[in-house]
């Protein structure tokens, strides 16, 4: 389950290295540009707000290998766009149909004893998050050699290959909470309504995962923008540097098994908020980044495995819908950063970047020291 989250999770950020050649052979830059990163997230979003509940009412695989199928699909016609507008309508097809790590994440939480649930949940994301900082690495090392359509044309088949494999290797789960579809998206308001667990740690991570993004949507525009000019395999490259911070979300996973407190919050968003400062003045070193990265991928690894660790205790009959609230508004977060990412950079560069992914922790902080005022 951790490699297959990783693996599909990769497909929402194969575009984030390869910017610069989509603008070069699309004659696009800037804003506009930014909308490949801002509409992918965007539709994994609406994905997961119209298809991840589904996880509750019928059966888990069938669900997991037909997505698979269809995120294929949707990756050849991101791999044939022929202008930016075609590559940003294929880019939210993508977007909608990556939605299997959240179909993933929710099963292994199901299927895990109520004591050991952090720690696998903190597995599984940890293979995701892997995969999404090594999604990078590939892209860059792809399109350098082989252009970045190349990229798109073999996630497609990774993908109908996985499909298969996830066929013969999950167990058959029977649906938790059978409910007509109207139904079914009904209860996500009285979900929200219900719960002011799950509406604070899913505010704190949309402004984490928003400050993560802006980060990640603007990396391969700065390198380049550097003397040395860099390309998109040294962005892809801090991926792999990622991948320190990734490691440990199953401790992090641990530690919220027996501390359910917001304690780790508290110090996940201040190391993140830490990699901003870092980087703003060590930006012009490829050493400084790569300290920043490691900062950036433990603080915001930290934060989501702490925050679904709690979500995914308060209904154990409804961790698909707790899931699709949660996720949705994370990933709304990620699409505003990548949007404010790309906006901060074209007006201020590197230090309006920095100041941006640094103002969404500050307000993390901020919402976390209120919340906790008012419960004492």
């Amino acid at each position: 389950m951790a490699a297959a989250s990783g693996a599909t999770a990769a497909n929402l950020y194969y575009n984030q290295p390869l910017l610069g050649d989509i603008g070069r052979d699309l004659g696009a830059s800037g804003g506009m540009l930014g909308l490949v990163p801002t509409l992918t997230q965007v539709g994994y979003a609406a994905g997961m707000l119209l298809i991840v509940p589904l996880g509750d009412s019928l059966e888990r695989r069938r669900v997991i290998v037909t997505m698979s199928a269809l995120v294929s699909l949707a990756l050849v016609g991101a791999a044939l766009a022929p202008t930016l507008p075609w590559l940003v309508i294929a880019s939210f097809l993508v977007g909608a149909t990556t939605v299997v790590p959240q179909l993933l994440v929710p099963f292994a939480a199901h299927l895990a004893p109520a004591a050991q649930r952090g720690r696998v949940v903190g597995t599984v994301m940890s293979g995701l998050l892997i995969g999404i900082l090594l999604s990078r690495t590939a892209a860059g090392f792809v399109g350098t050699h082989l252009g970045w359509r190349a990229m798109f044309w073999l996630a497609a088949g990774f993908m109908l290959l996985l499909a298969v494999v996830l066929r013969f290797t999950l167990p058959s789960q029977p649906p938790v909470a059978a409910m007509p579809y109207p139904e079914l998206m009904r209860s996500l308001v009285h979900l929200a309504r219900t719960e002011p667990v799950l509406r604070i740690h899913a505010v704190l991570g949309a402004l984490t995962f928003g400050a993560f993004s802006v980060f990640w949507s603007t990396l391969a525009l700065y390198l380049e923008s550097l003397p040395q000019h860099y390309g998109p395999q040294v962005a892809g490259l801090f991926g792999v540097v990622g991948v320190v911070g990734a490691l440990i979300a199953p401790i992090v996973g641990r530690y919220a098994d027996s501390h359910g407190g917001r304690r780790i919050n508290m110090f996940a968003i201040g190391v993140l908020l830490l990699s901003f400062v870092v980087m703003w003045p060590l930006g012009r070193w490829l050493w400084g980044i790569a300290l920043g990265v490691v900062l950036l991928d433990l603080g915001a690894q930290g934060n989501h495995i702490s925050n679904q660790t709690r979500v995914y205790a308060l209904r154990p009959e409804a961790r698909s819908r707790l899931n699709t609230l949660y996720m949705v508004t994370y990933f709304a977060g990620g699409a505003a950063g990548s949007w404010l990412g790309t906006t901060a950079w074209t007006h201020a560069g590197w230090t309006g970047v920095c100041a941006a992914g640094a103002a969404l922790c500050v307000i993390g902080l901020a919402i976390l020291a209120l919340s906790h005022r008012r419960e004492a």
